[in-house]
């Protein structure tokens, strides 16, 4: 399994980020508008509909809010053909602002590249999304 690990320091304190971070609900407000279309929860799965009409099923797996980690698996509907999906946002404080780590494990290894170029993507705009917001 390959750990795919993207991180980013917010102009944003480590609360205001982590209750963005845990509406697991609203991510298509407030983490993703434009990425993300709508969202849906029905028990523990969320369910994220792209602009394209697609959706994605993602078990919620933990919301910690002690730690500030949000750990979820992606259970169908992934457009890369992975045979395993499983990923946290964890977020510390970083003096005024705060650090965002988003660790990705992925099978097969050779579609690493490819989770990496999105999450990378990813992280760039939740940081613009959420400093925005401020």
């Amino acid at each position: 399994m390959t750990t795919v690990r993207v991180e980013t320091f917010l102009d944003v304190s480590a609360s205001s980020a982590w209750e963005a971070i845990a509406d697991v609900g609203a991510v298509h407000h407030r983490l993703l508008p434009g990425r993300v279309a709508d969202a849906r929860i029905e028990g523990d799965i969320r369910i994220l509909t792209m602009p394209d009409g697609s959706e994605i099923r993602e078990l919620i797996v933990a919301i910690d809010h002690t730690d500030r980690r949000l750990a979820y698996a992606v259970v169908e509907g992934q457009k890369l053909p992975l045979t395993y999906h499983h990923a946290s946002f964890q977020v510390f404080e970083a003096g005024a602002g705060s650090h965002l780590v988003w660790l990705t494990d992925v099978l097969p290894h050779a579609l690493a590249p490819a989770v990496q170029a999105r999450v990378g993507r990813g992280i760039l705009e939740i940081k613009e999304v959420l400093e925005s917001a401020c």
